[in-house]
């Protein structure tokens, strides 16, 4: 446990050092490698591994919004890269909050420290996209109402949303992010 989280945290270190550094004369590179979003992809698994078997203190005391997760690749393609990113940055938001609401509510040590764990990673793969030059975006404030959402009322709904929004709609994204086309073979 404490190697998986070592290294959660060294990659975070990392990236947001690179991010932050201000002596770099060149822009962030970008951060193309598979294996990273994989990484937090295995991570958000393993909290809907470890939700699947707590028994107690292990509920979401209150409704939250979350983004829909189905993708309709030809509107998916249609759209330009800006509302593609928009589209994944606030579902990003969504699943950070709705975590963030979690959190207290889990007594479960374990658990705790994988929901923890994935809000971390939500902030990293944010860094990830800024990497790929896509422009930071902050949702409205009434985004829990747009189309692009729906509620879920059990943690365990909340983390299966959580894993197919990373392999879905952030893969989609990261996968044909054009800072990243040139480094294709």
């Amino acid at each position: 446990m404490l190697r998986k989280t070592g290294k959660g945290l060294f990659a975070l270190l990392l990236i947001v050092l690179e991010w932050t550094c201000p002596g770099l004369l060149s822009p962030l590179r970008p951060i193309c490698d598979p294996r990273v979003l994989k990484h937090f992809i295995q991570e958000a698994q393993d909290a809907e591994v470890a939700m699947k078997s707590c028994r107690e203190g292990c509920g979401l005391s209150q409704t939250v919004s979350v983004p829909q997760t189905t993708v309709n690749y030809d509107d998916w393609e249609k759209k330009d890269e800006l509302e593609k990113a928009q589209e994944v940055q606030t579902g990003l938001w969504l699943l950070q909050q709705a975590l963030g609401l979690l959190g207290p509510s889990v007594t479960d040590t374990a658990l705790n420290n994988h929901i923890d764990n994935n809000v971390r990673n939500l902030v990293s793969i944010n860094a990830v996209l800024r990497s790929l030059n896509f422009q930071e975006y902050t949702p409205p404030a009434n985004v829990t109402s747009l189309d692009g959402t729906w509620r879920v009322s059990s943690a365990t709904e909340l983390l299966q949303v959580h894993v197919n929004f990373l392999r879905g709609k952030v893969g989609l994204l990261v996968s044909g992010a054009p800072a990243c086309q040139h480094n294709v073979s």
